[in-house]
């Protein structure tokens, strides 16, 4: 039964990946590169590269990722980089391999190419950290930053390396609108990810209520590393007494919450608020 829904959770996982990565390559391929912007991130510094040497956006994009997963393995967590792997890896097949010779490319309104490729590429993102997943690149550069100096936010550290990269179009393409553009397209990439999934930056208090909590708690620990806590709970119309599950999460794990409440517990009762900062294991160093 548990392999059963090991590989149900794999298959769904790789079909997120797919998807995720198609919408990202048409944005990139047929919107962001032809009209020369770099929108941040690793995507953005294999843009650059592919301008100044013609070699494949989606080979550069996986040739500097593998540093980046070299040092996530060895310094962060070991589990979400075996998922960025396979996920960086599909990307790259997708964008060379499909979308390149096969979808043209649009060269029209730079304006329009920015916000359009802008939002592709957030819908694509979202579908992959929907699975717990990362798309390598500016994630885990953050992610290091933050390490490497705790009281540093994840956006801000996102948005160093978005600003390196963005300024740097401005030498390569040799002009300032680059750089306007490629802020456009990141602004429009992060406001999506944001409508679809909470945020990225700002943590989420899910509280539920079900009959089959310790099994809702188990899987959360185990296929998402969050703590949880139980406490006693009195139901003021049924006067039952149970148990209500709280769980601090990164709002971007919140679909997968959801998710695993109501396959173990359709008729579960989830409470979800937003926290403004979050301190302690995992997430904000307090001291």
């Amino acid at each position: 039964m548990k392999d059963r829904i090991i590989g149900k959770v794999q298959m769904k996982d790789t079909a997120y990946d797919f998807a995720g990565a198609f919408l990202q390559a048409l944005g990139v391929w047929c919107f962001i590169e032809p009209c020369m912007i770099a929108p941040g991130g690793v995507s953005g510094m294999a843009i650059l590269i592919n301008h100044l040497t013609k070699l494949p956006v989606g080979i550069m994009t996986l040739v500097l990722n593998i540093p980046l997963l070299a040092s996530s393995y060895v310094c962060l967590n070991r589990r979400m980089t075996w998922k960025t792997i396979r996920t960086v890896l599909v990307m790259t097949l997708v964008l060379d391999g499909l979308v390149t010779p096969l979808i043209p490319q649009y060269v029209g309104d730079k304006l329009i190419s920015s916000v359009f490729g802008g939002i592709l590429v957030g819908v694509g993102m979202a579908l992959i950290f929907m699975r717990d997943s990362t798309t390598g690149g500016g994630d885990i550069l953050a992610k290091l930053l933050q390490k490497r100096f705790p009281y540093m936010h994840t956006g801000y550290a996102l948005m160093m390396v978005d600003v390196v990269v963005i300024g740097s179009s401005v030498l390569v393409f040799g002009k300032l609108e680059a750089a306007l553009y490629g802020l456009i397209s990141m602004v429009a990439t992060t406001q999506t990810i944001d409508a679809l999934l909470y945020g990225m930056n700002k943590g989420a208090m899910v509280l539920i209520h079900s009959e089959k909590n310790r099994e809702i708690a188990d899987e959360i620990m185990e296929r998402l590393n969050r703590g949880t806590t139980f406490f006693k709970s009195v139901g003021g119309y049924s006067k039952k007494e149970g148990e209500t599950l709280l769980c601090v999460i990164d709002r971007k794990q919140f679909y997968l919450v959801k998710e695993i409440a109501y396959a173990h517990d359709p008729h579960a009762f989830v409470v979800v608020s937003e926290t403004k900062e979050t301190y302690g294991e995992g997430f904000l160093d307090g001291r």
